[in-house]
């Protein structure tokens, strides 16, 4: 079974985009998020010691508030400033609404 052209187009992307954010982000988290048709799921990654330290799924209607909780959890984990890593997926939409939702949380990116 192979990967259609999309699967194909945004991997490429989350590998480009990947590529740049590695660079100095021994001090910062990195917030990557993920959708599906009914979901969205943000991820808070440790890259240095490579692990997940928190994360949420809520509904695409609620990508907001999702925003919102990811950003609380990590500033209770003592994080002000993070990556936003879009996962190879273009910023609108859902995507954009996650980003928001953190920077109204007290995130900077």
């Amino acid at each position: 079974m192979t990967k259609n052209l999309k699967e194909i187009k945004r991997a490429r992307r989350h590998a480009h985009v990947i590529k740049k954010l590695k660079k100095g982000m021994i001090d910062s988290p990195r917030i990557v998020v993920n959708k599906s048709n009914r979901n969205v799921f943000v991820s808070l990654v440790d890259d240095v010691k490579l692990k997940v330290i928190s994360g949420c799924v809520k509904s695409r209607k609620e990508a907001e508030s999702a925003g919102m909780t990811i950003a609380e959890k990590a500033r209770k984990l003592g994080f002000e400033k993070v990556v936003f890593d879009r996962a190879g997926y273009k910023y609108h939409g859902v995507i954009k609404e996650v980003a928001e939702g953190a920077r109204k949380g007290g995130l900077k990116f």
